[in-house]
């Protein structure tokens, strides 16, 4: 499954979606008081606590209605869902946000770096593929790297991990799972996914933030990992197998995403320079 994190990316304007990533799935628990609210393709990640919830991310636009349906399965009404976290500013993440957050009432927290797009509707920097635009999402507080979410006595920090967008945040929390303490990181992406790496004038310091995005994720510690895309770490496969503990985990996806960072930017330098 972790050769899924290499293809993971955005599709153009004129290509349909991959099916899975509107395909209903029923929603499930996950561990402590994170479920899963996402579709087949797409994470969303609800939180529980004492004093509503939070959601991470809310998949693409077409998801609103399902996602929304998801948490109030999970015995979480909508409008107690008091924060939604932006993973990065691309449409199958962001996409049904602006929705989400309006049923809610929810506050919005995203990394600084994406705000702006954000609120257009865009995706940030340079790319090589044609990005197709979603419902603008209103950022009511911009994330910088160590910045804190704190609800009901639960906390989440921010890891600023940049690079798949100048915004990308990754998210950490420590849970308890049958008396387990356990350390949860939801990671940004951190796949090439048709990013302009060479010549990119409208984020000219990509390469940089890849390359320290993955000196950051990779000496993390984390006991569970949920990516945005569940199929990198075989999300919904390992919570059905009672599997979703794996320390080891995180550093397999790194060291994957650097190799294939190293390729891809070999490859464009050489299409560059030809």
């Amino acid at each position: 499954m972790l050769a899924a994190l290499l293809i993971a990316a955005p599709v153009a304007a004129d290509t349909p979606d991959p099916a899975e990533w509107t395909q209903p799935i029923a929603p499930f628990h996950l561990v402590g008081p994170i479920d899963y609210v996402g579709s087949a393709g797409i994470a969303a990640y609800l939180i529980h606590t004492p004093a509503g919830a939070i959601l991470i991310d809310g998949t693409p636009q077409a998801n609103a209605a399902m996602v929304r349906q998801h948490i109030e399965a999970m015995g979480v009404p909508i409008r107690r869902v008091k924060w939604i976290l932006v993973s990065h500013a691309h449409f199958d993440h962001a996409g049904a946000v602006a929705a989400l957050a309006r049923d809610s009432g929810a506050k919005v927290a995203a990394g600084a770096g994406d705000v702006a797009v954000l609120e257009q509707g865009r995706s940030p920097g340079e790319v090589l593929y044609t990005p197709r635009p979603y419902p603008p999402v209103h950022v009511d507080r911009p994330i910088r790297d160590g910045d804190r979410v704190t609800l009901g006595g639960v906390t989440l920090t921010a890891r600023a991990t940049p690079g798949h967008t100048p915004g990308c945040m990754s998210w950490t929390m420590q849970v308890r799972e049958k008396g387990r303490p356990l350390g949860v990181v939801f990671p940004c992406s951190i796949s090439v996914a048709g990013n302009k790496l060479v010549g990119n004038k409208a984020y000219p310091g990509i390469v940089a933030d890849f390359r320290k995005s993955f000196d950051t994720l990779g000496a993390m510690k984390a006991d569970v990992v949920l990516p945005a895309h569940p199929d990198i770490a075989d999300v919904i496969g390992r919570a059905h197998r009672g599997a979703l503990v794996d320390p080891a985990l995180l550093g397999q996806i790194v060291a994957r995403s650097r190799a294939d960072f190293a390729t891809t930017l070999q490859k464009q330098q050489k299409t560059n320079h030809d």
